[in-house]
């Protein structure tokens, strides 16, 4: 099915692409860390029912000191009535940024901002949205996560910022992507202009918001963020692959310093340049219709990801891989969210049932439901790929004993994960959790102790490659295996890239997996390649 786009809007975002696309060294982006002005557009965030966040950022075009930013909101484009404002002062120590949180709004409005500079000089328009109060008819938003620069176009978030139905962005993370050039993925796979800086793997504190100016001056990235508020949390590629924390797997302290110090980097650069609270987990209320949870499953707590290699050295592997799924892999110890968060999770889902509310979603930066390989998964293999067949065929080898393929999601914490979802039943939830990391889309209907728990919906990267990448069978051969090997699995896709586009109503939730055609070039063409409905009360899909 194809995704009609309102053409006002289509000239609107393309306008304002255009625009960022001429900012001079977009391709040589070297130039994109001295800009001066208005650098890097507008963006909002942290929609209630009365406040937004509003962020841009501005270099003094004289002089390199302490400056007084303005915002100000209004109902009309034109700006004939001021609703709203403030202003902060910004300078080199946050790297120029502004964030200023408006209060004094109404509910369910859309609002024009701008920002003002010393001298006068306004920035672009952007529009945002508050988030409704009371009884909601319908609620739609844009869901993104695994955003590679150099393995293509952001067509995804330019399709988004072209529509007209959307009430809220929201990013689960992998914003960005912190390795070297070459390194993922290969230059021969990169796009053409599409390398971000810096040339090097980002560790230290000016790496890092060198990499936010390279990913910011995207076109398509700028239209998104001056189109919709963002609901915003990092996964592990805002720091580095696989991180939790006390280290990475990206990451080695021999060559890369201090792990402590590189976090530290990575969280500050987020804070100063994402529309973000410096809160790390919070909630938000789409009137009685729904409670959105933001959390935090990577740097503050999480223990880490249990490793299956040394298993497979020793002398009887299957006898390792059994001691290992019938001790460690159930330690109750280990966490994604840490007791504090949970706690928090758990007593926020059962509030929103107290309070009437009809929905609980929870955005989580990597995928819950249990996903095992396939026996006969080899045969889908590139022979050419020997790193993939080495992932894969002690994947099969661990299915073999009940074990997941992937550790580095809730497989790895399946203790933690119990106590997620019986939280969720223990409080009547209608639990909806999305989930991206994978590249690929998934749709699961998650279970606990034999019951329904929830439903999952787990998006496609918007550049960063899936399964397709290793394969050399038809996608469609290794959706059917996947979800014949797996019963929380009801359907998947392994091969397209994009966003989902949920809409939410009192009685059912919808949720499309929206495929662009291409992210080799830039285009907006997209269409729907699944559609999955739950209906309130029964926490299955159908």
């Amino acid at each position: 099915m194809s995704l009609p786009i309102d053409r006002r809007s289509l000239i609107a975002t393309g306008t304002l692409g255009l625009g960022a696309f001429a900012i001079p060294g977009f391709a040589a982006v070297p130039v994109v860390g001295v800009l001066r002005g208005f650098s890097h557009g507008v963006a909002s965030g942290e929609p209630a029912a009365t406040s937004v966040l509003l962020w841009t950022r501005y270099v003094p075009t004289t002089g390199d000191g302490a400056i007084d930013v303005r915002v100000e909101l209004a109902e009309r484009a034109d700006f004939a009535t001021i609703a709203g404002g403030g202003v902060m002062q910004t300078g080199p120590w946050r790297d120029h940024t502004v964030k200023i949180t408006v209060d004094g709004l109404k509910p369910g409005r859309t609002y024009h901002y701008r920002f003002i500079a010393p001298d006068g000089t306004k920035s672009a328009i952007g529009t945002t949205r508050t988030l409704p109060e009371g009884g909601v008819v319908a609620f739609r938003a844009a869901i993104f996560s695994c955003s590679n620069l150099a393995f293509g176009w952001f067509n995804a978030y330019g399709h988004a910022a072209a529509r007209d139905d959307l009430d809220l962005a929201i990013h689960l993370g992998d914003y960005f992507y912190e390795y070297a050039p070459g390194g993922y993925p290969a230059l021969k796979d990169t796009v053409a202009g599409r390398l971000p800086e810096p040339q090097h793997e980002i560790v230290a504190l000016a790496d890092y918001r060198l990499r936010y100016a390279s990913y910011r001056a995207d076109p398509d990235l700028q239209a998104l963020h001056a189109k919709l508020p963002m609901i915003v949390q990092w996964d592990d590629h805002e720091s580095a692959n696989d991180s939790w924390e006390g280290g990475a797997e990206n990451h080695t302290p021999g060559t890369e310093g201090d792990w402590n110090a590189r976090k530290a980097a990575a969280i500050q650069a987020y804070r100063e340049w994402m529309p973000v609270s410096d809160e790390p987990w919070k909630a938000y209320d789409i009137g009685t219709l729904a409670t959105l949870f933001r959390t935090e499953t990577r740097l503050l707590s999480r223990t880490e990801q249990p490793d299956l290699s040394p298993m497979f050295t020793q002398a009887d592997p299957v006898a390792a891989l059994t001691a290992f799924r019938d001790g460690a892999w159930m330690d109750p110890a280990a966490t994604m969210m840490g007791t504090q968060q949970e706690s928090w999770l758990t007593q926020g889902m059962r509030a929103s049932v107290t309070a009437g509310v009809r929905w609980q979603l929870a955005g989580f930066g990597t995928i819950m439901g249990q996903t095992d390989m396939p026996a006969d998964a080899g045969g889908w293999l590139n022979p050419a790929n020997d790193r993939a067949r080495g992932y894969v065929e002690r994947g099969i080898a661990a299915a073999k004993v009940g074990l997941p393929f992937n550790f580095d999601n809730w497989g790895g914490y399946p203790a933690a994960r119990a106590r997620f979802l019986r939280g969720a039943q223990a409080a009547g939830a209608n639990l909806i959790v999305l989930s991206g990391d994978s590249h690929n889309a998934w749709a699961y209907d998650l279970a606990q102790d034999g019951r329904a728990a929830g439903v999952e919906f787990a998006g496609q990267g918007v550049t960063s490659p899936g399964f397709e990448s290793a394969l050399s069978v038809d996608p469609k051969l290794v959706a059917r295996g996947l979800v014949a090997a797996n019963p929380e699995l009801k359907w998947c896709d392994t091969s397209r890239r994009g966003y989902m586009a949920i809409t939410l109503t009192p009685d059912q939730v919808t949720n499309d997996w929206v495929f662009v055609d291409s992210i080799r070039t830039r285009g907006l063409g997209a269409s729907i390649g699944h559609r999955a409905v739950v209906r309130r009360g029964r926490n299955v899909m159908g």
